[in-house]
């Protein structure tokens, strides 16, 4: 295996105000926990932690609905990690209280 050509992937991390892709040539086989740790790109994102980071595959997240997890994943050529940053708030609480608000806004009027 280690005669085979290097692939080219891409990893992305996006704050609102900036984002990053960086191109990283790894070896057949490389999981995307390793590919990520290979790119380096807690160098312009600091405050990254890749240990409790979620992890997605072109907007398929990985360690759920039967995608393997990041540190098992073995990623192919052209593939796109992403890292996903925290929920600020849950979903679901979010809408209700939008739901909330509207119902409320058209109560007064």
């Amino acid at each position: 295996m280690t005669d085979m050509e290097p692939i080219t992937v891409e990893i992305a991390y996006a704050l609102p105000d900036r984002q990053k892709i960086i191109e990283v040539l790894v070896e057949p086989g490389t999981t995307a926990y390793v590919a990520v740790c290979k790119s380096k790109i807690t160098d312009f994102f600091p405050g990254l932690d890749i240990e409790t980071a979620k992890f997605g595959i072109f907007g398929q997240a990985l360690g759920n609905k039967g995608t393997k997890a990041p540190k098992e994943h073995v990623l192919h050529a052209g593939d796109r990690v992403e890292i996903y940053r925290p929920l600020i708030a849950d979903p679901k609480a979010a809408r209700k209280k939008r739901a909330e608000k509207a119902q409320a806004q058209a109560q007064s009027k």
